[in-house]
């Protein structure tokens, strides 16, 4: 594994105690939080390996409810989580689960409101960094480490090739780039990480391409 900075290692400006329980729970917690695109009404965490193990104690529940709030790793807030979601209406339980995943440190998060439900699998890996490992049902693997892109689409020929072209041509440089789908030709995705901010004349431009269903962006 390679590190960008010696914050890397010693993870990054939070609220305690463990950078991998605590840091990275509230990092996956708060990913879902931006893909959902608003805030929750409720939430069914399932906790696997040593989260599970662990989550009171390292504050892992707190975390990954202070991020589905919307709040920062370093944000204060994070300790008064579970009153503060009480304050807007978000309920929440945490499930401990027995199976034995590919990660020690897995929390399988799934949100909703009266409008739609999402699922999202995320891993902690250490110094505070998270990797979503699926979304929905897509396989993927998504840093947050760069702004990242992420494209509902139809599965058909050449629509690959005019996102990436979209991109190009306002000179936006792909960092990591994955795509998936459940079945041939129907619902794919595309993850993108790219190494700059994602301007919103970039988002309007892709939204008119044939074949695209949903937009969703995630800063850095």
């Amino acid at each position: 594994m390679k590190f960008r900075s010696v914050f890397d290692v010693i993870g990054p400006v939070m609220i305690g105690p463990s950078s991998s329980h605590t840091a990275g729970a509230a990092r996956i917690g708060r990913v879902a939080r931006t893909l959902f695109g608003r805030q929750p009404e409720w939430a069914r965490v399932h906790l696997y390996g040593s989260f599970a193990e662990t989550y009171k104690g390292h504050s892992s529940d707190v975390a990954i409810i202070g991020g589905l709030l919307d709040y920062d790793t370093f944000d204060e807030r994070i300790k008064t989580s579970f009153s503060e979601a009480e304050k807007v209406g978000m309920t929440f339980e945490f499930i401990p689960e027995e199976e034995e995943m590919d990660h020690p440190n897995t929390a399988k998060i799934v949100i909703g409101d009266s409008e739609s439900v999402m699922e999202l699998t995320g891993i902690s890996i250490g110094g505070g960094k998270m990797e979503v490992v699926e979304l929905n049902g897509f396989p993927l693997r998504l840093s947050g480490n760069y702004p990242a892109l992420l494209v509902v689409h139809e599965d058909r020929t050449g629509l690959i090739a005019s996102v990436s072209n979209a991109l190009a041509k306002k000179d936006v440089n792909i960092a990591h780039m994955e795509v998936g789908r459940k079945e041939k030709g129907k619902m794919a995705l595309m993850v993108i990480e790219v190494d700059q901010l994602i301007d919103q004349s970039i988002i309007e431009e892709l939204k008119v391409l044939p074949h695209i269903i949903q937009i969703a962006t995630i800063a850095d």
